[in-house]
């Protein structure tokens, strides 16, 4: 098992290492070429800007998906759905990812969970996929909940 997450202020992060704990998986940031802003008002203009723009922001390296059967993807919400740095990615991706099992995650403030998730899965039509999970603060206990309910831990 593999978690490939981006995160910005370290909560998908948080919840990528929980998986990892209870599941064994090995872990991949995905980190940008360039880098995001710190301040969250820039960050927010930016994303809007290439949200609008379909702007492609490029990844430093990409993990080997041949070792693994099962991916996990995190990401934030941002402006409503999944960043463009993840969606672009995992389009690119596609073919290395067929046939394998993407189970989505996501980190948000407020909402959007489901329409998160649900771009995750777009993006990687090739593969078969287990129910996604979103929080806002994420918890071991709650992690280790959905993990045993859609049965990859006992």
């Amino acid at each position: 098992m593999l978690v490939v997450y981006f995160s910005w202020s370290g909560t998908t992060e948080k919840a990528a290492q929980m998986i990892a704990k209870s599941t064994g998986a090995d872990l991949f940031r995905i980190e940008p070429t360039e880098d995001y802003p710190t301040s969250y008002k820039a960050l927010t203009d930016i994303v809007k800007k290439e949200l609008a723009d379909g702007k492609i922001r490029t990844v430093k390296s990409a993990p080997d998906f041949a070792k693994y059967d099962t991916v996990f993807v995190g990401v934030p919400v941002w402006c409503h759905t999944a960043p463009t740095l993840m969606t672009h990615f995992l389009e690119a991706h596609v073919d290395n990812i067929k046939g394998k099992t993407v189970i989505p995650f996501c980190t948000y403030y407020s909402t959007y969970r489901d329409e998160t998730l649900a771009t995750l899965i777009d993006a990687t039509p090739t593969a078969q996929h287990k129910e996604g999970y979103g929080t806002t603060n994420p918890k071991q206990g709650d992690i280790d909940a959905w993990l045993k309910k859609i049965g990859v831990i006992k």
